[in-house]
């Protein structure tokens, strides 16, 4: 695909919206790295012979992060909902104190998921997308992003011009291409290679004739 110029696109970021707050992978912030510090490295995460070895790395490592916390919440795999593949984990925390482990804006939860992410991937392992969530929170982001890209499949229909997000999870971009799948006049592309794979709604194209 040609490059667009600016005044036939536009970049759609959830950070920019009030409705939708941004899904970074974000490092520990300096005032959390206690709270949320990884376990030493002398530490073995054990995995029963015959288990997915991600899956019990991930769901052993936000297990202790939770005790040593001090967080009253169990940590489990979220159930399948139909969304997920097998190239990715996704894990849900919930208790009385899940709510405290989201932090501002979702920076502890971000933090948490970027240290199960590098825990998880170890070299030779495939790479799949680390989803850690608490009390529903990534649920209503999602729920927040279809309809931020509704309203922005809206504006492409009328105004003709392409509207590209900002770089996201192969899950977000599943969330954009469904949103907008069944809306006459629009159609969605994904561009780029991970991790600055985006999505772009555009007008569709006419019918050949």
């Amino acid at each position: 695909m040609s490059n667009l110029s600016r005044p036939e696109s536009e970049v759609a970021t959830a950070g920019t919206d009030p409705a939708v707050e941004p899904m970074v992978e974000a490092p520990v912030p300096r005032e959390q790295e206690e709270s949320v510090a990884a376990p030493e490295a002398s530490e073995e995460l054990l995995v029963a012979p015959g288990a997915d070895g991600q899956i019990e790395r991930a769901l052993a490592f936000v297990r202790t992060l939770v005790v040593n916390m001090q967080m009253n919440a169990e940590v489990n795999l979220a159930p399948d909902d139909g969304e997920g593949s097998d190239e990715e984990i996704r894990l849900e925390i919930e208790g009385p104190d899940a709510g405290r482990i989201i932090g501002k804006k979702g920076a502890v939860l971000d933090a948490i998921q970027y240290l199960t992410t590098r825990i998880v991937h170890r070299p030779g392992d495939p790479r799949r997308h680390v989803s850690v969530d608490a009390e529903g929170y990534r649920a209503r982001h999602e729920d927040q992003l279809s309809q931020m890209a509704r309203r922005l499949a809206s504006r492409v229909i009328q105004e003709g011009k392409v509207v590209t997000f900002d770089p996201m999870s192969a899950r977000d971009r599943r969330v954009v291409h469904m949103a907008v799948r069944d809306i006459v006049g629009v159609r969605t592309e994904s561009l780029g290679e991970d991790p600055e794979r985006r999505v772009q709604i555009m007008p569709a194209r006419p019918p050949n004739r």
